[in-house]
């Protein structure tokens, strides 16, 4: 029988919720799959005939450690996504990569030291900017800036960063997250801020919910993994694209490849779909 590794961080050594989902759907399709901790020095990657990055939800804290990692495992085994994928898409420059070909938040790229140089031509733009780790993930070090002597700033991480405007539509009709296997839309969900935030992550006060496929959504989100294939030379096996409503339409907030948590709790058919197009 096949292998398969689930690569997960030692805060969920069982995988994301739901995780008992996903080995049983590979065993229905011929795979023998387990959950391992990405930094266990006792796994040996090599012996799976596959290893496929999931909860891995402390990259963006040790992103040096987590690159060598995936090269050496890349190199000793498939990878799933590929590293060169997984490269690209830990800085969140790759939105600028995106926007000549498809509808994203505005976007600026501010290096460690330009920082209030970035902050005042954001502001200039767009009066309130959201400013985010470039390197980041689940909402840490996410900060809304009216001026640069907010006071909020000091909640800043290191840099780089980028600078976006305030998208209004987060406090009323949230962020859709569209999931993408195989290049196909195949779930969605409706992710709301609380009154005092705008993060939409359950950890800051925020709730998820399932919600039927969107046409709109869908076909946007799809777009979204054909232009980042495009740019990438090879169609990523699985990809959650996050949506937010800015001057009236729906344009891409985030492009997920690395480990998007699939919400099988929620939505738990996400399990046979990725299985299956994991393994196409």
């Amino acid at each position: 029988m096949p292998t398969l590794l689930l690569a997960t961080f030692e805060l969920v050594p069982d995988g994301e919720a739901g995780g008992d989902l996903l080995v049983e759907a590979f065993a229905r399709r011929g795979v023998q799959a387990s959950w391992a901790v990405w930094t266990d020095p006792a796994v040996d990657w090599a012996a799976a005939d596959t290893v496929v990055v999931r909860s891995t939800w402390d990259y963006q804290r040790r992103l040096p450690a987590f690159l060598r990692w995936i090269e050496r495992v890349s190199a000793a085994t498939r990878l799933v996504n590929d590293a060169a994928t997984l490269r690209w898409n830990a800085d969140k420059r790759y939105l600028l990569d995106l926007a000549a070909d498809l509808p994203i938040v505005p976007t600026r790229s501010v290096g460690a030291d330009e920082l209030v140089p970035g902050l005042r031509d954001g502001l200039a733009e767009h009066g309130t900017i959201v400013v985010k780790p470039r390197v980041g993930a689940s909402g840490v070090g996410v900060v809304v800036a009216e001026a640069t002597d907010d006071l909020r700033l000091a909640g800043l991480t290191t840099g780089p960063w980028v600078v976006q405007p305030l998208v209004e539509s987060i406090r009323t009709e949230g962020e859709l997250s569209v999931y993408v296997f195989g290049g196909r839309a195949v779930s969605q969900l409706r992710k709301t801020a609380p009154p005092a935030d705008i993060r939409v992550q359950e950890e800051h006060g925020g709730a998820t919910a399932a919600v039927p496929l969107d046409e709109d959504a869908a076909a946007l989100a799809e777009r979204a993994v054909a232009v980042a294939t495009d740019r990438l030379g090879q169609r990523p096996a699985y990809a959650r694209v996050d949506l937010l409503r800015w001057d009236g339409r729906l344009v891409v907030s985030e492009l997920e490849l690395i480990e998007p948590g699939l919400y099988l709790d929620l939505v738990p058919e996400n399990a046979e779909a990725f299985a299956a197009h994991v393994l196409a």
